[in-house]
């Protein structure tokens, strides 16, 4: 064999072991030139709409807030099982409505269940409800003490309260009735991982109302985010299989059912202060553009400290969030009367947090 035969045919291997992804050299496999391409092309695909979203956010946190976008004293807390449980004592209540004296928070959502996972709710949960509900009427006249209930749902996994089942709901209702005549002011609820579009929990809910009307208090509810992009719920539940955002479209059926509704504006995967405070501004104009004007809509401060995948604690804080807040609000109806902030959550609160609250929110 001459030397430009011997040349042309280690060409050809060459050529050939490329394009079947094998080093020549070194005998490692290699990718195909086609399947790098096509990954590196996946990634742009992916990583150029989220960039431009981050910087969308941003740009939603530049600008002033509205003057008078403050408080309308209309609130909520959430508040650990422990004031229920008898962990708490009296001088507990005294403290806690010396703190709500100077703010403008109307409603304690206070951890009575959780519900068992038939819908059920046995009464050794919350043994001390009855005392803490009537030391609160003493202590603070005119706060309302919301039965805070929910559980895990099957949506993700085999274990959990099912709302497909008919006598499931069934005993929710009968659960919500029992828990009204302990004495509270209204029922919250919040059952995590509710997909978008679930029906189910709209007729759910749409029997729970008929409970609490029929009491005459209110029906809340802790709600999911809003797609921050036009239906990105289905793309991450086809990638993770978690889809954690609702549709606008049924934040509103939901918002429609109830008189107050808390989105839940933390846990969002921001790294940053002013990417967390223009995602607030975001949710809250997508909440505000869906939510009735007779519905209570409350947006979620974090007053809580962790650092995981999806909250980071130097990122998610109450003061870029009541920016947030107040700018969103700026910008799509900056006199809605019925709409508050809700703080997550009593027991992880530091004293930064409640001047984040109070100098920003409250003043």
């Amino acid at each position: 064999m001459d030397q430009q035969t011997a040349e042309a045919e280690t060409d050809a291997r060459s050529a050939d072991d490329a394009e079947h992804g094998t080093d020549t050299e070194s005998g490692r496999p290699r990718w195909p030139r086609r399947l790098r391409r096509t990954a590196l092309a996946l990634v742009l695909v992916l990583l150029v709409p989220l960039l431009a979203a981050e910087t969308a956010l941003r740009v939603n946190y530049t600008g002033n807030p509205a003057k008078g976008t403050y408080t309308r004293n209309r609130d909520a807390i959430w508040l650990g099982h422990a004031w229920v449980d008898g962990r708490k004592s009296d001088a507990d209540v005294t403290a806690l409505a010396g703190r709500l004296k100077e703010t403008g928070i109307h409603d304690l959502y206070v951890h009575a269940g959780p519900l068992e996972h038939d819908g059920t709710l046995p009464k050794s949960a919350y043994p001390k409800a009855r005392r803490f509900i009537d030391a609160v009427h003493r202590a603070a006249p005119g706060i309302r003490v919301q039965a805070w209930l929910g559980d895990v749902l099957a949506t993700e996994g085999p274990e959990g309260l099912r709302l497909e089942r008919p006598a499931t709901r069934a005993a929710v209702v009968a659960s919500t009735r029992q828990i009204l005549a302990t004495g509270f002011d209204g029922a919250h609820f919040d059952l995590e991982p509710l997909h978008s579009g679930d029906r189910d929990y709209l007729t759910l809910l749409d029997a729970l109302h008929r409970v609490t009307a029929a009491a005459g208090v209110p029906l809340s509810v802790a709600a999911h985010q809003i797609d921050p992009l036009p239906a990105f719920h289905s793309i991450w539940g086809t990638l993770t299989n978690h889809p954690k955002w609702w549709s606008q479209a049924y934040f509103g059926q939901v918002a429609r059912r109830v008189d107050q509704i808390a989105v839940m504006s933390y846990d969002t995967m921001q790294p940053l202060d002013t990417l967390y405070g223009g995602y607030v501004a975001q949710q809250t104009s997508l909440a505000l553009e869906v939510t009735p004007k007779s519905t209570d809509l409350l947006m979620g401060l974090p007053f809580y400290h962790e650092n995981r995948f999806g909250h980071w604690a130097h990122a998610e804080t109450a003061s870029a969030a009541v920016r947030g807040v107040r700018l969103g609000l700026s910008r799509t109806d900056p006199g809605r009367e019925r709409f508050g902030v809700a703080l997550y959550v009593d027991f992880a609160a530091t004293e930064q947090d409640w001047r984040a609250y109070q100098d920003g929110w409250v003043r």
